[in-house]
C-alpha cells in the first residue's frame, strides 16, 4: 500500500500483468476460427479451418509413430502434453492440471482445497440448537403408505380420457444412428423433368418492318376504321409506319407494355409438355361382327298401310302375329291381316285413340283401345268357337263379381256382335289413355293417362272387375310403367327416374337414374334381367338392372327425339324409333353367363315415314314370331318391315 501523490489517499497497486501469461484467455489469437463444429469433417481435407482473415490453416506436418516414440524418449516433457483438436498441435499441460489429473487417477477429490479430515460440526447439539431442525420420532403416520382415493380418482379420470382417445400420448423421438449435421450441397439429384421452356415471342413480320412494302401500308380510311375499333377488336395492336431511313426511326412506344404481357404470360400462363400419341384411329373403334352374319333381322319394307284421317300413334300385335290392330287421332281403329295389308274390320269410337293393346293370353283373343276418360274391351271377328266363348266368358261372365266402392266404373256394352264388349269409364278429367300394359298372364292391365294427378296410374283386374291406384303420392309425372316379366315387380318411368317397385312387398327396390331430361318411352328385355330407356334428348340407355342403377352403356344414333322401343320377344333384337323419320335396328344378345357383357350391335337403318308437324316414328312393334317389325307414323302410315 502506497499513498497517492494526487488525492492523498492509500492506494493498491498490482503487479504489471504479463500478455503472454497472466492475461484472459479471450485474448488470446486463436489461428482456427472455425468455431464449436466436429473436426472430423476435415478428415480427408489438407486444411483444418479457416484463421480469422478467412484463409485457410493448413494441417501441421505430423511424423510416424517411430518419430513419436523417439520424441518421448529425448524430451522428458513430453508426457505432459495434449492435443489440441483445433489446431492439431501438442499443448504443454499446466501444474495446476497434472495435479487434477494425478489425482482422478488416484481416486481422489479433483479439488486440492478439499480437506476431507476437517472438524465435524455439531448442527443439533448444543444449547440453543435443539430445535433449529423439525426432526421428530413419532411413529409415521398410516395415511403415508396408504393410497389416495382422491388420487385413485384423479388416475382413473385421466385413464378414461386416454381410452376415449381425448388425451393422446404424443409420439417418442426416435433417436437416429446419422449424424446430425449433413452437407446442404451433397443431396441426390431431383427425379422431376426440367422446367418447360418459355414458347419464343413471334417474329415481326413485313408490316413491323420500317420500310414496309406499299400493300401493307394502310389507307385513310383503314387507319380511320382502325383507331374506332377497340382495343380487344383489333385484329393487330400497331399500324404499319413508312421511315426514309432507320436513323429516323423513333423509340417503340408499346415495348414496356408489351414485355409486361410478356412477363404475365410466362408468370400465369401454365406450361404442360404433353406427349403425342401415334394411334391409328381405327384401332379405336371396337370390332364388332358383320351384320350380314347376325340375320335374320328387317331390312325392307314389305307393305304399308295407311290411315287417310289423322296421325297413328299407337299400334298392336296379336299373341299369334297374325293381326294387327291400329288407331289414329281421329278414333278409328283399323284391324288387318299383317301377311297381305287387308282390312278386316274398322271401329269408330267417339275420341282420339291414344294407346291400344292386344291381350297376352292365348286361350282367349281381344284387344283394349284406350281413349280419354275410357277403356273399351274389343273382340275380334272370325275367331274359332271354342276361343270365342272363351273370350265372351272373361269379359262377360254370367254371373258378374261384387261391385267395390271404387271411382274406376266396369259396364258392359250392348250389342256383342259390334266387339266391344266392356267398358272401364276412368274418373272424370283423367284425360287421353296414353299408355296400356298388360301382365305375362293377362289378368291385370295397367294404364297411365295424360293427367298430372296422382290418379294418372291404374291397375285393373279383369276376373274380378276390380280397379285400384297403386299409389297415393309419388314424386314427379309419370311416363310410363310396366309390370316385370318374371318378378312381381313394377316399373314406374316419371320425367327422369325409373322406380322399381314389389308389389308383393309394397316397397320401393331401387331408383335408376338414366341421366335423361325427359324419359319417353321404355321396354324389359324378355329375361327380366335388362333395361332400355329412351327420351326426348335422342338418349338411348342400357341398364343392367342386377349391376347398377346407373346406364351400363347409352346409345346416340339418332338425330331427333326417340318416341319408341321395344325387345323382340324371342330373337335377340330391339328397335328404337325417332321424330328424325327412321327405325333403329339393334342387335343385342344377352348371355346367361353374369361375367359377360351383353352385344349391342347396330344392324340396320329403316327409312320410308314422312316427317310431318315435327313428328316422326311414333310407335315399334315386333311381330312375335317373326323377324319383322310394324311401324307407326304421324304421317299415317303403319309399314311392316320383314327381312
Amino acid at each position: 500500500m502506497i499513498v497517492s501523490e494526487i488525492t492523498g489517499h492509500p492506494k493498491r497497486v498490482y503487479p504489471e500483468i504479463e500478455p503472454d501469461y497472466d492475461s484472459d484467455s479471450s485474448t488470446e489469437d486463436d489461428p482456427n476460427r472455425v468455431g464449436d463444429i466436429p473436426m472430423h469433417w476435415y478428415d480427408d481435407l489438407p486444411h483444418i479451418g479457416y484463421d480469422i482473415n478467412g484463409k485457410r490453416v493448413l494441417r501441421p506436418a505430423k511424423g510416424n509413430e517411430l518419430d513419436k516414440f523417439l520424441e518421448t524418449v529425448e524430451d522428458p516433457t513430453s508426457w505432459t502434453t495434449a492435443l489440441d483438436k483445433n489446431t492439431q498441435l501438442d499443448k504443454p499441460l499446466s501444474p495446476e492440471e497434472l495435479d487434477i489429473i494425478r489425482r482422478l487417477q488416484a481416486g481422489e477429490n479433483p479439488d486440492a482445497g478439499y480437506d476431507p479430515y476437517e472438524p465435524t460440526v455439531e448442527w443439533f447439539t448444543g444449547k440453543g440448537k435443539e430445535e433449529v431442525m423439525p426432526l421428530s420420532s413419532a411413529p409415521e403416520p398410516k395415511r403415508r403408505w396408504l393410497p389416495s382415493k382422491w388420487e385413485k380418482q384423479k388416475i382413473m379420470k385421466i385413464v378414461r380420457a386416454i381410452r376415449q382417445g381425448r388425451i393422446v400420448g404424443s409420439k417418442p423421438k426416435m433417436a437416429g444412428n446419422g449424424p446430425r449435421f449433413y452437407a446442404i450441397w451433397n443431396e441426390p439429384s431431383s427425379n422431376q423433368p426440367p422446367p418447360l421452356p418459355a414458347p419464343k415471342p413471334h417474329m415481326p413480320t413485313h408490316a413491323e418492318s420500317y420500310n414496309p412494302p406499299e400493300e401493307y401500308l394502310p389507307t385513310g380510311a383503314e387507319r380511320k376504321e382502325w383507331e374506332n375499333t377497340e382495343l380487344e377488336d383489333r385484329e393487330h395492336d400497331y399500324l404499319p409506319q413508312k421511315y426514309s431511313a432507320l436513323r429516323l426511326v423513333p423509340a417503340y412506344d408499346q415495348f414496356i407494355k408489351q414485355r409486361f404481357n410478356r412477363q404475365l404470360d410466362l408468370y400465369l400462363a401454365p406450361r404442360v409438355q404433353r406427349t403425342r400419341l401415334n394411334i391409328d384411329p381405327n384401332s379405336l373403334i371396337p370390332k364388332l361382327p358383320s351384320p350380314s352374319s347376325l340375320r335374320p333381322f328387317p331390312n325392307y319394307c314389305s307393305l304399308k298401310y295407311t290411315h287417310t284421317n289423322g296421325r297413328v300413334r299407337c299400334v298392336s300385335i296379336s299373341p299369334d302375329g297374325a293381326w294387327v290392330v291400329s288407331g289414329d287421332e281421329n278414333g278409328i281403329v283399323s284391324l288387318w291381316e299383317v301377311n297381305i295389308g287387308h282390312e278386316v274390320k274398322r271401329w269408330t269410337l267417339d275420341s282420339k285413340v291414344g294407346a291400344v293393346e292386344w291381350c297376352p293370353r292365348t286361350d282367349a283373343n281381344y284387344f283394349v283401345v284406350g281413349t280419354y276418360d275410357k277403356l273399351h274391351f274389343i273382340i275380334p271377328p272370325n275367331l274359332p268357337l271354342a276361343i270365342l266363348r272363351s273370350t265372351q266368358s272373361t269379359l262377360a261372365p254370367p254371373t258378374l263379381p261384387a261391385v267395390t266402392q271404387s271411382s274406376v266404373k266396369w259396364s258392359s256394352t250392348p250389342g256383342i256382335e259390334d266387339g266391344v264388349v266392356l267398358t272401364i269409364l276412368l274418373p272424370a278429367a283423367s284425360g287421353l289413355s296414353r299408355q296400356v300394359t298388360w301382365h305375362r298372364k293377362g289378368d291385370y292391365l295397367a294404364t297411365v293417362s295424360s293427367s298430372e294427378s296422382q290418379g294418372s296410374v291404374w291397375i285393373h283386374q279383369v276376373s274380378r272387375r276390380h280397379s285400384q291406384a297403386p299409389f297415393k303420392k309419388i314424386k314427379g309425372s309419370v311416363q310410363l310403367v310396366l309390370f316385370h316379366p318374371i318378378k312381381p315387380h313394377f316399373l314406374v318411368a316419371t320425367q327422369r327416374y325409373v322406380r322399381v317397385y314389389n308389389l308383393a312387398e309394397q316397397k320401393l327396390i331401387k331408383t335408376l337414374m338414366p341421366g335423361i331430361k325427359w324419359i319417353s318411352s321404355m321396354d324389359i328385355h324378355p329375361s327380366g334381367d335388362h333395361l332400355i330407356v329412351g327420351g326426348y334428348d335422342k338418349k338411348l340407355c342400357w341398364f343392367d338392372l342386377e349391376l347398377n342403377d346407373k346406364p351400363y352403356k347409352v346409345l346416340r344414333y339418332h338425330t331427333r327425339a326417340i318416341r319408341s322401343l321395344q325387345f323382340h320377344p324371342t330373337y335377340p333384337l330391339f328397335a328404337s324409333s325417332s321424330d328424325d323419320g327412321s327405325i333403329q335396328v339393334f342387335h343385342g344378345r344377352v348371355y346367361s353367363d353374369l361375367m359377360t357383357d351383353p352385344l349391342i350391335v347396330p344392324l340396320k337403318i329403316l327409312r320410308g315415314h314422312g316427317v310431318s308437324d315435327g313428328l316422326g316414328v311414333l310407335q315399334v312393334k315386333w311381330v312375335s314370331k317373326q323377324p319383322w317389325l310394324v311401324s307407326a307414323g304421324a304421317d299415317g302410315n303403319v309399314v311392316v318391315w320383314c327381312s
